[in-house]
């Protein structure tokens, strides 16, 4: 079998794009046990990133289907205008927003309705932001680093000087992955589960 290859991503790839996001979107694993309903997970972190911002989607194909992709934006304040303006008005009628956050399906709808939670002072010099998952089977085979060299290379083609993302900090194999490939973490006040990580160049 030949080895899985990266592309940019393609519209056809959204139904991998959706499960890859629910298989890895708890701590690196599978989320279906975690939540009533984890199709929620996608409409946050992956597919309005593909349907926004396309030119810095890429994928890992195998062959047969995508099976890990990074997405992201250039300029993550745009990007929340965008999300609040153009994706959150297609998806909040399946998903309205909560009125608690005592479940999980609660926070990941709170989440999709406060695209503004990305935004922070102490992020604005790394102005971009990513996403990146792989199936388990074919992480720690050197194709995350193929990814992030993706999007990293096309943010510097395109001017943009610095590149952040925020990981729930118990996930300690993804910390480790972050650390190798030259992010480091960035102080950000009241940021709650997670821990932010940065680039410049």
């Amino acid at each position: 079998m030949p080895r899985p290859r990266l592309r940019p991503y393609r519209a056809a790839d959204e139904p991998a794009l959706r499960d890859i996001c629910v298989r890895t979107a708890h701590l690196g694993g599978d989320a279906r046990p975690h939540y009533r309903d984890p199709a929620v997970l996608p409409e946050i972190f992956a597919v309005p990133y593909a349907r926004l911002d396309p030119s810095l989607a890429f994928v890992i194909d195998d062959g047969e289907r995508a099976v890990g992709y990074i997405l992201g934006t250039a300029d993550t304040a745009r990007f929340v205008r965008r999300f609040r303006d153009e994706w959150l008005p297609s998806v909040a009628d399946r998903y309205p927003a909560p009125a608690t956050t005592d479940t999980p399906d609660d926070v990941m709808r709170h989440l999709l309705h406060t695209p503004e939670r990305m935004l922070a002072p102490e992020l604005a010099p790394y102005p971009a932001h990513l996403h990146i998952d792989l199936l388990p089977e074919h992480q720690r085979s050197g194709h995350g680093r193929e990814l992030i060299e993706a999007f990293v290379g096309a943010l510097k083609a395109a001017g943009v000087p610095g590149v952040h993302l925020g990981m729930v900090t118990e996930n300690t194999p993804a910390r480790a992955f972050y650390d190798r490939v030259g992010f480091h973490e960035i102080a950000v006040a009241d940021a709650g589960p997670l821990t932010f990580l940065g680039m410049r160049w």
